[in-house]
């Protein structure tokens, strides 16, 4: 008997060329930009939903003092009358009417739909009621009569005798309100929420 011999069969070498080190590999240079990319696309969407919801204005001139002042920066809350109608009461970022500029202004709703208002003897009646205003800078000199129609709201500025406001250009539409100042960011001293005040008087009749 002979033994059989078996040569051993060695792979033939292969003739592919070896990767090059990746340098975005080997320093996450890839895996870094997405990661940025990711980060940025975030803050794009963050930026557009805060924009949608609300705005940044600034109070121009002494119309709203004592309340507000020249120079401070507000956030309005554009959503809050998604929900709801203006009330009596807020402060409220408004599109000037036709004719009386660009630049937005800041006012209070005193009047809503349906509202019989009266100005007289320094003070606002609102359907026959004299209202308590503390924080107006000092009573109205004029004298003025509105019924409000639906869709339309009387607005004036804390500073009665040096605003222009409904009393001088009449009411104002409905979807001229821009939304609800709700908070002052700007100067530090001033920082805060934005009050809301309430007619007592009116409550029982409202």
């Amino acid at each position: 008997m002979t033994d059989d011999t078996f040569d051993a069969v060695t792979p033939p070498e292969s003739t592919e060329p070896e990767e090059a080190p990746s340098l975005s590999r080997t320093f996450g240079i890839r895996s870094w930009l997405q990661d940025l990319l990711e980060t940025l696309l975030l803050a794009l969407v963050i930026f557009l939903v805060i924009n949608t919801l609300t705005g940044r204005y600034q109070v121009h001139g002494q119309s709203m003092e004592p309340s507000l002042h020249d120079g401070q920066y507000l956030i309005a809350s554009k959503v809050t009358y998604w929900l709801h109608q203006p009330e009596r009461g807020d402060i409220v970022v408004l599109k000037p009417p036709a004719g009386q500029g660009a630049i937005p202004y800041i006012k209070r709703v005193i009047g809503l739909p349906g509202d019989e208002i009266e100005i007289r003897q320094g003070k606002v009646w609102i359907n026959g009621i004299a209202i308590d205003e503390p924080y107006i800078n000092g009573p109205p000199i004029y004298e003025k009569q509105w019924v409000i129609a639906g869709g339309m709201y009387l607005v004036l500025g804390d500073n009665r005798n040096n605003s222009s406001d409904s009393h001088a250009w009449g009411l104002l539409p409905g979807e001229n309100i821009i939304g609800k100042a709700v908070f002052c960011y700007w100067p530090p001293e001033y920082w805060g929420v934005m009050p809301h005040y309430a007619y007592q008087e009116l409550v029982a009749v409202d």
